[in-house]
């Protein structure tokens, strides 16, 4: 800790992603990136990008890309804010809509571990809704709660880390009760077997969605994110983001994200792939006599009765295995395996047999 340092900065406990190892030779199953490569077209894309423009700011708006993206999902461009990946887009959101003074905000117990980082950086109340016994996301406890206190409520569907998604149209009854509370639905996952509520989008003027390219699209390294909403929400998005950084989308960024928008076969290949894998994943697991919370994302999220899973992660470890394993009390039994190639499962699920036995 430093002498220079700002008052306010010793008091933040920042997020803490997944470890990205230096070694080559491990199996990284931890934090839930493609194990697919881009689409060709996007790699196309941005070796055609690398010319002279780059000595140019990209447009500050990304009006290519939000009309590609708007095309895509049948929005209007002033629908769709694009940003540097969806926690770019996720700190703008908290900043522009939920920090109201004298109100909270409301997302679950078991969810994305940056949500609570981000109500300390930006002083923002904020009040978790437990999961229930099996993990799943209960709207009607939400509803529960005095409508007067309570901005904005913001959850993962599917949830992260359990995998577990709710319906659609359990998340309408919440906008149409709830027409006060912004309504934000993290679909980070959504491309592998979840329902989107990017199509509500034009009913309700209270629903934020948010989306990435780092899974689905296999480009997490590339950094696009995206919030969908009617323009009046996104006008509070664009003020702090112009208060921030004024051009967040690269020029090389914004091509590859345009192309693997248009390249849908090696979308929906992937994808399908991926969630073929989860469910032979998920099969031999429980055969092992693990636990296997029911997925919609590209991870499943485990656990067995007679072995400790910090252990388990120490002996993954050695046979060069990465998975992610969280403290939190109520989830420290279990493990989140991200989805790789067959090959990679396989040789997890050979190593996994070889522990428990």
């Amino acid at each position: 800790m430093s002498a220079y340092w700002s008052d306010f900065v010793k008091t933040l406990d920042p997020y803490v992603p997944g470890e990205q190892p230096k070694q080559t030779d491990l199996i990284k199953l931890n934090t839930n990136e493609s194990p697919f490569a881009p689409s060709p077209a996007v790699l196309d894309a941005i070796r055609q990008a690398t010319a002279d423009q780059l000595r140019l700011y990209p447009s500050p708006e990304s009006d290519r890309l939000r009309a590609a993206v708007a095309r895509y999902y049948d929005l209007s461009e002033d629908q769709v804010f694009p940003g540097n990946g969806s926690d770019e887009v996720l700190a703008h959101l908290f900043l522009g809509l939920f920090r109201h003074q004298g109100k909270q905000i409301l997302f679950p117990d078991i969810t994305y571990s940056f949500y609570p980082v981000y109500c300390r950086l930006y002083d923002i109340d904020y009040q978790n809704v437990a999961l229930a016994d099996d993990f799943s996301i209960r709207l009607q406890d939400y509803l529960a709660l005095p409508p007067e206190t309570v901005s904005a409520v913001i959850f993962p569907n599917p949830n992260a880390p359990t995998g577990m998604a709710i319906g659609r149209d359990e998340i309408e009854q919440l906008l149409i009760q709830r027409p006060q509370w912004v309504v934000a639905v993290d679909e980070a996952y959504v491309d592998f077997g979840a329902q989107s509520c990017v199509p509500l989008i034009k009913k309700y003027k209270n629903l934020v969605v948010l989306q990435t390219l780092s899974k689905s699209r296999s480009l997490a390294g590339l950094r696009v994110g995206f919030a969908f909403a009617q323009p009046e929400l996104l006008e509070g998005l664009v003020r702090v983001k112009n208060s921030f950084n004024s051009y967040p989308v690269d020029r090389l960024a914004e091509a590859g994200a345009i192309a693997a928008f248009e390249d849908q076969s090696y979308f929906e290949q992937t994808t399908r792939e991926i969630v073929q894998t989860r469910e032979q994943l998920s099969e031999a697991m429980r055969a092992l006599g693990f636990t296997v919370l029911p997925s919609k994302a590209n991870f499943i999220f485990v656990s067995h009765s007679q072995y400790d899973a910090a252990q388990l992660l120490a002996s993954l470890r050695s046979h060069a295995i990465l998975v992610r394993h969280f403290r939190h009390p109520r989830i420290a039994s279990f493990l989140r395996v991200t989805i790789g190639t067959k090959k990679q499962c396989e040789t997890l699920i050979k190593s996994l047999s070889e522990i428990v036995s």
